[in-house]
């Protein structure tokens, strides 16, 4: 039987409140590459939602590229999606650090600058994350192997304070799913769920 967990966090400087049951995340053999998928499209909503001219590109170094409505600038944006189950959703999101060096020279061919997005599912919000390639160097420099992107409580409260940090979330509510032993699994509802928006500048 899939098991679940209960979460209870509290992030009062973001405005989000979270207690819920949480089915045990089991993924798909092909689940990174439909996460990937997934980030990408949703942060491309996103930016069209809010005035960004935007598009898709493949195989270039970078996912996505946005006219920025507000400054006119242009940016190209990689897209990391991970996906944490209950009780990993403090695990960092490591980005190789052969990624910048690929995302550096897209940029210059597509005349943009360059930034990231990071995009985390951690069981019952989901994160979306875009600062600029400069800015997170600066915050977490390369490592032997990667640039680590801390998940921490402590880490959430600086980047929504931090104003060269763009961010939103999405609140998820399992409902109703299949368990090993029956075709529904009820789960404990809260009144009042809300999507969230951190910041959509």
């Amino acid at each position: 039987m899939a098991e679940n967990k209960r979460n209870s966090k509290r992030i009062p400087q973001l405005g989000l409140i979270m207690s819920e049951i949480s089915p045990r995340i089991l993924k798909s053999t092909r689940h990174s590459k439909i996460a990937g998928n997934f980030g990408e499209a949703l942060l491309l909503y996103w930016l069209s939602k809010h005035g960004f001219e935007c598009a898709t590109l493949d195989h270039t170094g970078i996912d996505l590229i946005a006219r920025n409505p507000h400054n006119d600038e242009v940016m190209g944006i990689s897209v990391k999606s991970r996906t944490r189950s209950a009780g990993t959703e403090e695990e960092a999101i490591n980005i190789p650090n052969e990624q910048f060096e690929k995302a550096k020279k897209a940029c210059q061919a597509f005349k943009c600058v360059p930034y990231f997005a990071l995009v985390a599912d951690t069981a019952d919000l989901i994160y979306v994350f875009v600062i600029s390639m400069s800015h997170l160097l600066e915050l977490f420099p390369v490592g032997a192997r990667v640039c680590s992107w801390k998940m921490t409580q402590k880490a959430l409260l600086q980047y929504g304070a931090d104003p060269e940090i763009k961010v939103f979330a999405l609140h998820s509510e399992t409902r109703s799913w299949w368990t090993t032993e029956g075709p529904n699994q009820a789960m404990e509802l809260t009144p009042g769920r809300r999507t969230t928006q951190l910041s959509d500048d």
